[in-house]
């Protein structure tokens, strides 16, 4: 009766263990091998190696717009192409917590090429022009320039001020 209970209770525990979907901790964004203008989300583990066992549709918002993504061997093809250069926000969320990333997407003669950027370079860099306005009263008006600059650049690039403010508090809450 005994090895019975023992059989069950293990068969139960490894029907659940199959039947678990594998969570997405970390991603690495990277260009479609295609070369469509489509960028490929890559799952990884903490030390950026693919996880190939992933696999499914997955919910992720990228740039605002909330879609799901069919993952096949632990990589899904995002379906909007980029015409241009912009800066792209990945982000999923999972029972984990929030997983994000902001990229500059470059394109050149239709190749994309993805640099990450740290969050806390979107708090640095206005920072320091505002700390050089405040020390050199001279620098005042350069520095309103630069600013406008920056936060042009930033939109005209595809980030707004919702996205720039988020990508921000995801980056603290990431560090604590």
């Amino acid at each position: 009766m005994r090895q019975i209970y023992l059989l069950l209770l293990l068969l139960v525990f490894s029907g659940t263990a199959f039947a678990q979907k594998a969570d997405i901790n970390n991603f690495v964004v990277k260009e479609s091998l295609l070369k469509n203008s489509k960028l490929a989300i890559i799952a990884a583990d903490s030390l950026d190696n693919p996880l190939e066992k992933i696999n499914g549709t997955y919910t992720f918002t990228v740039s605002g717009f909330t879609q799901p993504v069919n993952f096949h061997d632990g990589v899904a093809i995002l379906p909007l192409q980029l015409e241009r250069s912009a800066f792209v926000y990945i982000k999923h969320q999972n029972d984990a917590g929030t997983h994000s990333k902001l990229l500059y997407v470059y394109k050149k003669d239709g190749d994309l090429n993805p640099y990450a950027i740290n969050s806390m370079w979107l708090v640095i860099i206005p920072a320091l022009i505002v700390f050089f306005a405040f020390a050199f009263r001279k620098f005042i008006t350069i520095a309103v320039i630069l600013l406008v600059i920056y936060i042009y650049f930033n939109h005209s690039n595809g980030l707004n001020l919702s996205t720039f403010f988020e990508t921000i508090f995801d980056g603290l809450k990431g560090m604590f």
